[in-house]
């Protein structure tokens, strides 16, 4: 097996754990988030507009930890530096 093929599986793998580990805390955070809106609404509905608003923005920046993962994993698979390394003989 040669060093491409190599690099390509372990960039491969490395983009499902990246993918996968990095979606967990994301939506854990944001199952809560959703939660503990839910019941500030429930016992001040009329600060409603106020938590919405709030709850969209901390779910906006929860998200992005998903989002960075996301683009890690397309990176190693379209983009990989570690190709060009190998391919010039390093």
């Amino acid at each position: 097996m040669d060093s491409i093929s190599i690099i390509g599986m372990i960039s491969i793998i490395t983009a499902g754990i990246t993918i996968a580990v990095g979606s967990i805390a994301p939506a854990l955070g944001e199952g809560k988030a959703l939660s503990q809106a839910l019941t500030a609404i429930a016992q001040q509905p009329d600060e409603t507009p106020s938590i919405t608003r709030t709850l969209f923005v901390g779910l906006a920046m929860i998200e992005s930890t998903a989002i960075y993962c996301f683009v890690v994993a397309l990176i190693l698979i379209f983009a990989n530096p570690f190709w060009d390394y190998v391919i010039s003989g390093g």
